[in-house]
């Protein structure tokens, strides 16, 4: 079926205005708008993934997976299973989740007894990898309805940025298991106003997700 043609008074389309302009214009100018599209098609792509859920899941031993909205896969430390970051426009960090994994010693106690135990070692390494830290707290944490582990607050300087750090060690609820994940959790002192100390980073903001629904299995 014809299209019907368009009244004289809608004048030409914008396609026909173009098109003389687009036919008289050199080739590196026309290879500069072609760029420009491309560029801008890769930004408006980049920004519906932002706005979508993603969601990752580890295999192995210690089987576990979480979604995440406006966080970027990037390589994680040596050993660790999954890093998801955020930065600023300067390229400094803003938000940083990072799964790595958790190996326990033999234990006859309950696990959220020899939590604590562990975690004693666990801060000294923290403070061996991170200038300026200070402790500024630990113990019991809820992380969902399903999970409850141990966590451990504080302040350092990462790659030149002062953050928030809160650090959640977690264990499948087994007895007697001995394999788990610490999930490390960072929160530029500047990122935003919602968030003044470690206790409030992953309670707001893009960490919130992460956390809440990450799940064992």
């Amino acid at each position: 079926m014809a299209g019907a043609a368009m009244k004289a008074e809608y004048g030409p389309t914008l396609g026909r205005s173009f098109a003389p302009r687009w036919r008289g214009a050199s080739s590196l100018a026309r290879a500069a708008v072609i760029g420009a599209v491309v560029v801008l098609i890769a930004l408006l792509a980049a920004a519906a993934l932002t706005l979508e859920n993603t969601s990752y899941s580890q295999p192995g031993r210690v089987p576990f997976s979480f979604s995440y909205r406006g966080l970027y896969r990037v390589a994680p430390d040596a050993g660790g299973f999954v890093k998801v970051q955020s930065h600023g426009s300067g390229g400094a960090l803003k938000y940083s989740f990072a799964v790595d994994p958790l190996r326990r010693p033999r234990y006859s106690g309950e696990l959220l007894g020899e939590l604590p135990v562990y975690a004693s070692g666990y801060i000294a390494t923290l403070a061996r990898r991170y200038s300026d830290f200070v402790l500024r707290g630990e113990g019991k944490a809820r992380v969902n309805v399903n999970l409850t582990g141990y966590q451990v607050l504080y302040t350092a300087t990462v790659d030149g940025t002062e953050v928030y750090g809160r650090d959640v060690l977690l264990m499948p609820a087994r007895r007697g298991e001995r394999d788990g994940v610490a999930v490390v959790m960072l929160t530029s002192t500047t990122a935003t106003k919602q968030i003044a100390s470690p206790q409030e980073v992953a309670t707001t903001g893009v960490l919130l997700r992460p956390l809440k629904t990450f799940a064992f299995g």
